[in-house]
């Protein structure tokens, strides 16, 4: 099946939502709501990507990518069960890395949590190197909130 790439718009959002939803190894929190994603898309315009299924355009895939200015950061790369290990991933990994590119960011991160080994094979294949000298520290921004996932 043919997939076509293109960019992530906010009329995505519920299809993406219901995907995420629907895959296990992805965590979702208030900074995926509807609004937040959205700030997100305008923040970092053309980066994040989507993978329509040809001909019916059906959501199968999704990559969120932006940046702080220096480095680039991936979020929820998802191709949908039946539509994997056709290279779509491969695909959305490396149309968002040519657009941080094309924007003079050098290096890009990503968190993987650590019982999804499917997830770090995949970025393994892709060429992702593990940092084995790094620790991922998360704060709220809010006192009053618990830590989420």
């Amino acid at each position: 099946m043919n997939a076509r790439i293109r960019p992530f718009a906010e009329a995505h959002i519920p299809a993406a939502l219901a995907l995420w939803r629907a895959t296990p190894g992805v965590g979702l929190s208030a900074a995926d709501e509807p609004a937040a994603i959205a700030r997100y898309l305008a923040r970092n315009p053309g980066l994040s990507l989507v993978a329509e299924s040809e001909p019916d355009g059906q959501l199968i895939g999704t990559l969120l990518c932006g940046h702080d200015g220096r480095r680039g950061l991936i979020h929820h790369l998802v191709v949908a069960p039946g539509h994997r290990r056709q290279r779509i991933g491969e695909r959305l990994v490396s149309a968002g890395l040519q657009g941080l590119h094309a924007q003079g960011i050098g290096k890009c991160h990503l968190m993987v949590f650590e019982d999804n080994t499917a997830a770090q094979q995949f970025w393994l294949a892709v060429g992702a190197q593990q940092r084995q000298d790094l620790r991922l520290f998360s704060l709220n921004t809010s006192a009053s909130s618990a830590p989420a996932r």
